[in-house]
């Protein structure tokens, strides 16, 4: 029985687990949208979120756990300098999973992982509706009188 066992195996073993949720975390604070499995990404939120939520306080021992699970210093950067800041408002739900069908090789459902606040969230991509112009009015046909021919007789 798993009773109180926390988290998803994935059918990885613990470190495999760890270095794929560190990677998913990674691309998303890099390109702020990814498509993965279904599986991944509900494993992958709690990571996220915890770390958005650590960047927010920023204080020294948050930006040491945070370095302990990224080591790229430049995806910190983002994350504490430009990602976390917009989020200063939210208590959590950072990440949307949005559906995007199944995979073609094994049938596996994937979701887009994506945050909720910035410049690339799915709400602002859409094209929004223009104004409509009002029609031109043409001018109307100046009516040119017929000229008739005299006949002759």
């Amino acid at each position: 029985m798993r009773h109180n066992v926390y988290g998803t195996k994935l059918s990885r073993d613990t470190n495999q687990r760890q270095a794929l949720l560190k990677g998913l975390a990674g691309a998303l604070i890099r390109s702020e949208s990814i498509e993965t499995t279904e599986a991944k990404a509900k494993a992958a939120r709690d990571l996220i979120e915890k770390l958005i939520t650590q960047a927010k306080r920023a204080n020294l021992s948050d930006m040491r756990q945070i370095e302990a699970v990224m080591v790229d210093k430049e995806l910190v950067d983002k994350l504490v300098h430009n990602i976390a800041p917009r989020f200063n408002n939210k208590n959590g739900g950072y990440l949307r999973l949005v559906k995007t069908g199944f995979r073609v090789g094994d049938n596996a459902p994937l979701v887009r992982m994506e945050l909720t606040v910035g410049p690339q969230t799915a709400a602002e991509t859409k094209p929004k509706p223009k104004a409509q112009a009002k029609p031109k009015v043409a001018a109307k046909p100046e009516k040119v009188a017929s000229v008739k021919k005299s006949s002759k007789k």
